[in-house]
């Protein structure tokens, strides 16, 4: 017959190699997800030039390069400078898809929900070097958008795509941070 203390043992021993599991992955620099928030040590300022639009949708580059701009500039990590000469890095990106694809449709048969897909080439390079500092060839970003009743995705593109930039931004810039 076991005794009570003959049963804790096997839990206190696989307690102990987990707790070490841990202990060990922090010692070995892993982190969580998302705790990244700065670049290299020499990069103080980003220069963030126009996107490049490659596809049909009119002014898609100016909200999304506006909205990598802002999300830097709220994030507070580094300083923006209009000037790429004068910067320590410089974030160049190309816009080569959009779609917007019906996904739900109302008792009308008109599609009241979309799938938004932006895709992007996105480089950050070092002034200096011209090395990449990061590098996404193929950076997507997804998200569903509803459209109110009686409206198409055409007449409320505007504020969706405002919207969808800010999110897209939101992404790119975790995903540029994360990787230092």
């Amino acid at each position: 017959m076991m005794r009570q203390n003959d049963r804790s043992r096997p839990k206190a021993a696989a307690m102990c190699v987990i707790i070490a599991a841990v202990l060990a992955a922090a010692a070995c620099g892993y982190r969580l997800r998302g705790t990244g928030s700065s670049l290299p040590p020499g990069i103080k300022t980003i220069s963030v030039p126009m996107f490049k639009n490659q596809t049909t949708r009119f002014e898609l580059d100016v909200k999304l390069t506006r909205a990598v701009i802002n999300e830097f500039v709220a994030r507070g990590k580094v300083a923006l400078s209009t000037d790429p000469s004068a910067a320590d890095a410089v974030l160049e990106g190309e816009i080569t898809g959009f779609i917007a694809s019906p996904i739900g449709f109302s008792g009308g048969n008109q599609a009241d929900s979309y799938n938004v897909t932006v895709t992007a080439k996105v480089t950050l390079k070092a002034r200096a070097s011209a090395e990449p500092l990061f590098a996404n060839p193929s950076f997507v970003y997804q998200q569903e958008y509803e459209v109110p009743p009686g409206s198409s995705f055409e007449d409320v593109q505007t504020e969706a795509i405002g919207k969808i930039a800010e999110k897209f931004a939101r992404s790119l810039v975790v995903s540029i941070l994360e990787g230092f």
